[in-house]
């Protein structure tokens, strides 16, 4: 995403999300706990809206995204969303469909780590958004569904077909995608899908832990090693290994290496400025 802000300001209030702020990190927590933070239309809008807002931003360092109450998220709002759904035409269905991977490509795209804390349900569209995260930070209690086919509707929603397969292989994505199946915590860390498997009641504070390690760590490095990740996904090797010749190029001439080096020879924690 570009860093360079457009005319309007920043925004201030979100509709059923919460967002905090501390030393660089950024917890933005789905907070409809009697729906499950079910995601309507608005919510889609608002999490879209803010990552581009927040990737504007040099202060950021890294995400969490969690849940309030009993779950991480359920996904699309089944009376909210589905309903309206059937009312809508052929092009209004488009825009709303594109509006959903619009909010996983903001958090592939943004220039900062983002990290799931999954606990309970992560269902549906929640699954995804998860998926999309750099890091999945999990308790025991966490189950995630792709629940897509069970609703008449191809299972390669907001870009699982693409995702799902690149983190735990394409026969468990198939059978994941196609059929609908919940996946429990110590099934999904074996997969892959889970990236730490936290104590009970825990993965929000083992996320913002993590989150706390990468805010104080090179933040511009960070930034490119996320950036080639995403870009190398359909590259082929001599394509990658050129892009990766370039980046480090640049990074050579950061603030960051030469803070590495001069921590080094004087023994000393290096002063990242993440530039």
């Amino acid at each position: 995403m570009s860093p360079f802000a457009g005319s309007a300001r920043s925004t201030d209030t979100w509709q059923h999300i919460r967002v905090t702020r501390r030393d660089g990190v950024v917890t933005v927590t789905l907070a409809r706990p009697d729906k499950l933070n079910a995601l309507t239309f608005e919510a889609y809008a608002d999490l879209r809206d803010l990552l581009a807002e927040l990737s504007r931003e040099r202060s950021v360092r890294a995400l969490v995204l969690a849940g309030e109450g009993r779950g991480f998220c359920s996904g699309g709002d089944v009376e909210e969303i589905i309903g309206a759904t059937l009312d809508m035409d052929t092009g209004q269905l488009l825009d709303f469909n594109r509006m959903t991977g619009q909010v996983v490509r903001a958090v592939r795209e943004c220039p900062f780590p983002v990290i799931a804390a999954v606990h309970g349900v992560a269902a549906g569209a929640g699954a995804v958004l998860a998926l999309a995260a750099d890091f999945r930070v999990a308790d025991p209690s966490a189950r995630f569904a792709f629940l897509f086919t069970k609703v008449g509707l191809s299972g390669g929603d907001m870009g699982a077909a693409y995702l799902l397969p690149r983190v735990i292989g394409l026969g468990h994505a198939t059978r994941l995608l196609m059929l609908g199946d919940t996946v429990r915590a110590p099934e999904a860390e074996r997969l892959g899908l889970i990236s730490e498997l936290a104590d009970e009641g825990r993965a929000d504070e083992a996320a913002a832990a993590l989150a706390r390690r990468l805010a104080e760590g090179p933040a511009l490095a960070h930034a490119q090693t996320k950036a080639l990740l995403t870009a190398e996904l359909d590259m082929p090797l001599a394509a990658a290994v050129e892009m990766d010749a370039a980046t480090q190029a640049l990074l050579m001439n950061s603030a960051d290496y030469a803070e590495f080096h001069a921590a080094f020879t004087e023994k000393r924690t290096p002063k990242w400025q993440g530039k």
